[in-house]
């Protein structure tokens, strides 16, 4: 029984882990499209910001995000 509960615990971990791997990569290509279209620069202290997040239903389509400065979107986060 106690192995079969360290499996599945490992078992969550790696799935959380791959989910984790795609959102970064996610969020690595936002930050890549508009560094392309020059609205953001390395080390500016802005971030890419969905309107409606991906947890309530919105999408990295361009019309959902938004550039805002990276205490915004942490004060956006912790409501």
């Amino acid at each position: 029984m106690k192995h079969l509960r360290l499996y599945i615990r490992r078992l969550i971990l790696e799935h959380n882990k791959k989910k984790e791997q795609e959102e970064r990569k996610r969020r690595n290509q936002n930050r890549r499209d508009f560094e392309k279209a020059g609205l953001v620069k390395a080390g500016d202290g802005k971030e890419i910001d969905h309107k409606v997040s991906i947890k309530n239903g919105g999408s990295d389509k361009k019309s959902n995000l938004r550039v805002v400065s990276k205490k915004e979107n942490r004060k956006k986060a912790s409501n």
